[in-house]
This record gives structure tokens, sequence and C-alpha cells, in this order.
């Protein structure tokens, strides 16, 4: 090299000795190593100093996905994404636009075991805290009954040979003080009472696979009113039943046959036969003895939950509790449509596939609940195992699909617990989701109960849910497998005696009982 003028650096000289045992195998001060061209520094190099925003730091700091969403609602457990504590609140994500959030709606898919059913009981018990009141329209599996005892409140069983009368052509609220309302007023009532009858008239026509087109609309309708007194001008409107409005289509006046304008009571008779003899096998059937009388079952409005139990029809088939589904959504609705303010709900929708398989017009049914949820305040809680579940209440392509993968645009909450591995390809598919959430949902969620992939608008945060030893005993559901049969009437009976007495642990849990008997 020296040959061509290039002269090169000396040799280093031999490392400093170090003492047997120091991790440093070379000694080198703060200002470098010395000597030509070995990044010796007069003085030390300075500190970089950055100054940032909160919204900047994921960017210097990358093992921070993103931020966490506002401390405000249910405290539910560990975002592992953010690394703080995860609260749900669908309303005030709602009313402050969180992640593009524009409907309080929640929606949970789970294969059995992965601790749906516990997540969502979780979340009712901590919202009650914050003056929420659960409604459970139609408990398939008995799976909230120790919760409500827990709390003081009797759930209302319906099946044959109970007491329990459920009228889903009840009046609700809407019915109070009708003498007194204005005329205008009385108008608007009657106009949403009979359009919520008529809804649920034309699902249950549908689910005996009859059609139920504008001529059948029309004959009911007008079977309404004359039934109410609405046509004649009453003051006072009349409760009537199924059964009623059936006898009323089975015999026609001669008034009704001219109102429908048919040229004879023959002709009315055969126009209308499919659908009478649809609603009348419902009367005969799966309505008699359930939702053929005028209500019997008296709600505590006031009370922190409130469950219909079903779990005596399911013998019975899918179809028997999918027409419970859909007469109990109709009184629901009722009950509800007129709500004092501040009076928050959160309306529970367990086994919600067994309904929207009867046909078309039962998923428009859920699909009108959906859509009135801010109109109303309640937060609807839809259930299902998984989302293909939206694809299987009918043909490949039908409106009746059309409308139920709809559904899932109108949660702005969807909380995707854990899944085998043959269902990633349907998130993907119907959710959009890319592959990294995709093997949280197959993968880390299957690792234990609780923990799920919640998707609030845009936002994506990794939960564990965290359960303490008294919510354990208050939502576990695995009473069947894990008691024997003589034992579980008796530990559903010291569920809330256990709730009470203990005091080594559980603190938060004890607040939420007893806020919400206060409430």
């Amino acid at each position: 090299m020296s040959d061509f003028g290039h002269n090169l650096p000396p040799l280093a000289p031999p490392p400093a000795r170090v003492k047997d045992g120091d991790p440093f195998t070379v000694m080198v001060g703060k200002h470098g190593r010395s000597g030509p061209a070995a990044g010796w520094a007069p003085v030390p190099a300075p500190l970089q100093v950055y100054r940032m925003t909160s919204e900047q730091v994921g960017g210097v700091w990358p093992l921070i996905a993103g931020d966490g969403l506002p401390s405000t609602g249910a405290h539910m457990g560990i975002d592992y994404l953010s690394g703080g504590a995860f609260h749900v609140d669908p309303i005030g994500w709602t009313l402050s636009g969180i992640a593009g959030v524009t409907n309080p709606n929640m929606m949970f898919f789970g294969a059995p075991g992965r601790g749906k059913s516990g997540t969502v009981k979780m979340f009712c018990l901590r919202m009650m805290a914050y003056s929420y009141r659960t409604l459970i329209l139609g408990d398939v599996k008995d799976e909230y009954e120790p919760l409500c005892r827990a709390l003081g409140v009797e759930p209302h069983a319906v099946g044959h040979g109970l007491p329990a009368r459920i009228n889903p052509l009840d009046f609700g609220p809407l019915g109070n003080d009708w003498t007194h309302l204005p005329r205008a007023e009385a108008q608007r009532r009657a106009a949403m009472v009979f359009a919520r009858w008529l809804l649920l008239i034309k699902g249950l026509v549908g689910s005996q696979h009859v059609p139920f087109g504008p001529t059948a609309e029309t004959a009911v309708g007008q079977v309404i009113r004359d039934l109410t007194g609405y046509a004649d001008g009453a003051d006072q409107m009349s409760e009537i039943t199924i059964p009623q409005v059936w006898d009323a289509l089975n015999n026609p006046t001669d008034e009704l046959v001219t109102d429908c304008r048919y040229s004879s009571r023959q002709h009315f008779l055969d126009e209308t036969r499919p659908m009478r003899d649809a609603l009348g096998s419902l009367v005969k059937g799966h309505l008699a003895g359930l939702f053929d009388a005028p209500t019997t079952v008296n709600v505590d409005w006031r009370a922190p939950i409130q469950s219909l139990s079903l779990s005596r029809l399911d013998p019975l088939g899918d179809e028997a509790v999918g027409v419970a589904l859909t007469c109990l959504n109709s009184w629901g609705r009722a009950m509800t449509q007129v709500a004092e303010p501040g009076d928050l709900r959160i309306i529970i929708r367990d086994e919600c596939w067994k309904q929207m398989r009867l046909g078309t017009d039962a998923v428009k049914s859920l699909d009108a609940d959906l859509r009135l949820s801010r109109r109303d305040g309640c937060i609807q809680a839809v259930i299902a195992h998984k989302p293909s579940d939206m694809l299987t209440v009918g043909d490949a392509g039908s409106q009746a699909v059309a409308i139920a993968k709809d559904l899932m645009h109108l949660c702005g909450t969807k909380v995707l617990l854990g899944q085998d591995d043959q269902i990633g390809d349907e998130l993907s598919d119907l959710l959009g989701l890319i592959p990294m959430a995709e093997r949280i949902v197959t993968d880390w969620a299957t690792a234990a109960k609780g923990r799920a992939l919640w998707l609030i608008g845009s936002h994506v945060a990794k939960v564990q849910t965290v359960r303490t030893s008294i919510d354990i005993a208050l939502t576990d559901t695995n009473d069947a497998i894990t008691t024997p049969v003589a034992d579980v009437q008796a530990e559903r009976h010291n569920t809330a005696v256990a709730a009470e007495t203990t005091t080594s642990e559980g603190s938060l849990s004890r607040d939420v009982l007893a806020v919400a008997r206060m409430v």
C-alpha cells in the first residue's frame, strides 16, 4: 500500500487487562478510544432532546400500538395493545363519535366455552353502577338466572303449563292516558302501535312459509283498527290478542269485506285462506298457552335486571323458540318505546339466529330494533356463535341474507371471542379483518376465557376480561356440567348469600351489587 502512497495506521495497542469476572473485556473511556480515527472526542456527545405530543409517541416507541379509549363506562379488563385498562361505554362512544362509532349496538361472536356469555353478563353487571338496567328478551338456556337471583330479582319463566302469559299485541306505555292525549299525538302513537303489530304478524305468517302481501296486510290492518276501536274513533283503545285477530279474519263482517274491496264474503275467505291457515296453526300450536292471552307478567322496570326465560320451550325445537323470540321482541319493543329521559337499558338478544331463520320478515323485525336504538336510548346486544350465522338465515343471495349481513354494520361495536382456525376466512370476508387480527381471534383469544378482539368503530382493542371470584360465581355458565344435579338448586340459592358475605376480595363487584339494589 505504501508503494501507492497510502500510509496505514499503526497497529492498535493491546487491550488493557481487566479483572477476572468483569463483563467488559475492553475498557473505553467516556470520550471514546484514544488514537487516530478511533472515535475519540474532546468532550462527551450531547444527548438529543425531542419534544412531542402523546399522539407522536407511538412513532418513536412503535411497540405501543395505539391510544386507549376514554376511561368511562364499565371497567372490563386490560387492553394488551395500549397496555392500559379497558372500559366499555357504547352510548358515550356514540355521543362523542369515538373512532367513528355511530350507534350503541353491540354484537358478540364466540365459540361455545370461550367466555361469550360471561363477558356479556360482566358488561351488564358493571354497567349497573351507571344506572343501566338490563332486559333479557328470551333466556333460552337460563344463563342469566343466577345473576337475577343474586340481585334480588326472580326471572319470569314462559312455558306450557306455567302461569306467565305474554301478549305480543300489548300497547305498552304508548297506551297510557290515551283519553287525555291531543289528537295529533294519539294518531302518532296509533301509527307506531299498528306498524309494530303488522310487522309481528307478518313475521309470524312468514315463519310458516306463507307470503304476506299488500292484500293480506290491508285485511289485517283493518281488523286491528276495528278490534281496538280506532276505526270508530273511540277515546280508549281496547287491548286485543292474536287469537282475536285470527277469529275476526275467519268470520269477516260485511263492513270488513267492503272496506277491503272484496266482491263477496266468499271472495274474502278464498283470498286470505293461506294467511288465515298459517296464523291459525300458530294460534293452535306454538302460541297456544303462551302468547294468546293478556299479559300476566308484572315487570318491575325499576329493577336492575329482568329476564324472560324460554328454556322450557327448548324441547319443542328451534322453530318454536324462534316464534317465541319474535313475540318477545315485539312485546319488549312496546315496553321500551316510551322511556323517561335518562332511563338507559341494555337489551340482550341471545340465540338471535333462531329468530332470523324464520324468514325475511323476522330478520326485518330485528333490523328495525337495531335501527331505532339511538332514538330509544337502548344498547341492543346481539349474541351469536360465528359471523357465518348471518348467512344461514336464507338462501344464498336472498333478501334475508342481505339484511342479516347488514345487521353487523348496524352494530358499532363487535366483540370477537375465540374461534376455531376454520373461522378465520369468515372473519376476513365478512368483517374485513387483516391477518394479524385474525390470528388474535383464532390463536391468542383461544388460550383463555374472556379474551376477545374488540372492534369499536375503527379502533381495535385486544382485551382480556378480568373477573373476581365473586364475578365468576355470578356469571359462570358451566353449572350443568360441573355441578351434580342435586346441588344445582342449592348452589343457585346460596349465590346471593356468598356475594354479600365474602369480604376478602371482589370489592368492585360488591359495590356494583349495592348500587344495583339502590337503583
